[in-house]
């Protein structure tokens, strides 16, 4: 009996016991757990992350972003000032205690760029770029007109060739990344250019140049006093002046500057009294004629020198020009009265018109033409490069020493002694323009665009 009693006793204790330590461990709170989830987890600098916070069992939280900044809101927003990877750590806490979650987040730099005048953009006129990129350390730029049309320059200039609209694109870089920001440009229409025809003055003694562009301003490029002379040409290539100078026989010479009028040289120098000078751009060569009988050449640096490689004895050669696509060149000589047509390297020489003379002569190897001054009629005349079929183009009477074909816009240029003017007409002399009055003795002249 007292067994038993005792067995009931047990029992009775250990489900008492059992009993009492379940309702311990039910009054224990739960466990917090942190965890979080970001907009992004990579941005550029400045750019707004916003963080979602799924923390379970919690009352409390404190973020730390890795740049030494926190927060204690529940799901806070964050932009980061500097291009690195930051730690991002999320600590939750609750009843039941803290815990921590992190993530990383990549900041790279942020790219970003204006347009100087963007309303005013125009093919043919750089176009500045200015960077407003943060926190980078090196730039790639695309504007977006051609496979090779980049730059690695932080502020660069591009120049667009036609009108259109273009994306222009720019990668900024770091250690830890990289951005791209892109935009579109919209260039207009090139702006009209206008030429200006430079011409001597050999009464003033200045190389002076006429805009064309309605206004009528001359401006002085050089003075020439000491160094006077006629012929003048143009080297467009490598944009270079030539002109001539017999000022002193026979010190004559050769110049060649910029069109400013800055890095004057000789390139020729101890001529009888040099006139004309024409050019072979392509070959690299520079022809003139002088009071001696000579037509002569040089490389355009003055080098190499053929003096007289065609001469006729007893001319006074006053002008020349060429006509590089059918290898033939055309003198004038004022002494016997002839126009020559010879090969440019001296050989068959052919009077093609006769009985005239004159100081200026062009070819128009468009449409096969030659101008001529003939001064015993007192006439600027054209015919076939053969010399035959002679039409009048005008009929001023003034000495000619300068003339130019503009084939782009179909125009005649020439400059009249006499008259103090500068002219320009249409190829057959029609629409005839008087550019400039005034003049003290324009002579040679050359169009630059």
């Amino acid at each position: 009996m007292k067994s038993k009693v005792y067995i009931y006793s047990i029992v009775l204790f250990s489900s008492l016991l059992f009993m009492n330590c379940q309702e311990d461990e039910m009054a224990l709170p739960p466990q917090a757990e942190a965890v979080f989830s970001a907009s992004a987890d990579q941005v550029a600098v400045g750019e707004t992350i916003q963080f979602t916070n799924d923390s379970q069992n919690a009352t409390a939280y404190l973020w730390s972003f890795g740049d030494g900044t926190t927060s204690k809101l529940v799901s806070p927003k964050k932009s980061y000032e500097s291009s690195d990877i930051f730690l991002v750590s999320l600590v939750s806490t609750g009843a039941g205690g803290s815990t921590i979650s992190n993530m990383e987040i990549t900041v790279t730099p942020a790219s970003s760029f204006t347009v100087e005048d963007p309303e005013s953009l125009l093919a043919t006129v750089p176009v500045q770029f200015n960077n407003m990129s943060l926190e980078a350390t090196s730039y790639s730029w695309s504007f977006g007109d051609g496979t090779n049309s980049s730059s690695t320059e932080e502020n660069p200039t591009h120049t667009y060739t036609e009108a259109g609209t273009y994306s222009v694109s720019l990668t900024a870089e770091s250690a830890v990344g990289s951005h791209v920001f892109t935009q579109d440009i919209l260039v207009g229409s090139a702006p009209q250019k206008f030429a200006d025809l430079y011409y001597i003055d050999l009464g003033d003694e200045y190389v002076r140049s006429l805009a064309l562009d309605g206004t009528g301003t001359v401006s002085d490029i050089l003075n020439i006093a000491g160094m006077g002379g006629v012929g003048m040409a143009y080297d467009h290539v490598n944009q270079k002046v030539y002109f001539s100078d017999f000022n002193a026989y026979p010190l004559g010479n050769i110049w060649k500057m910029n069109p400013d009028g800055s890095e004057l040289e000789a390139i020729a120098s101890n001529i009888g009294d040099p006139y004309a000078i024409a050019l072979d751009i392509d070959a690299g060569k520079i022809y003139w004629v002088d009071d001696d009988g000579n037509v002569s050449r040089a490389n355009m640096d003055g080098s190499n020198p053929e003096i007289g490689f065609f001469t006729v004895a007893g001319a006074w050669w006053r002008a020349i020009a060429l006509d590089v696509e059918n290898s033939k060149m055309y003198v004038y000589d004022s002494y016997f009265e002839d126009l020559y047509e010879v090969n440019m390297d001296g050989t068959d020489p052919n009077i093609i018109v006769s009985g005239v003379y004159g100081y200026a002569i062009s070819v128009d190897t468009v449409n096969d033409k030659i101008y001529f001054d003939d001064q015993n009629e007192e006439l600027l005349k054209v015919a076939n490069l053969d010399g035959s079929d002679v039409q009048t183009v005008d009929d001023n009477g003034t000495r000619i020493y300068g003339m130019h074909i503009d084939h782009e816009e179909g125009k005649l240029y020439w400059s009249g002694r006499d008259s103090g003017e500068l002219y320009r007409a249409n190829l057959d002399g029609t629409g005839k323009e008087v550019l400039k009055t005034g003049l003290s003795s324009p002579r040679g002249i050359v169009l630059i665009k």
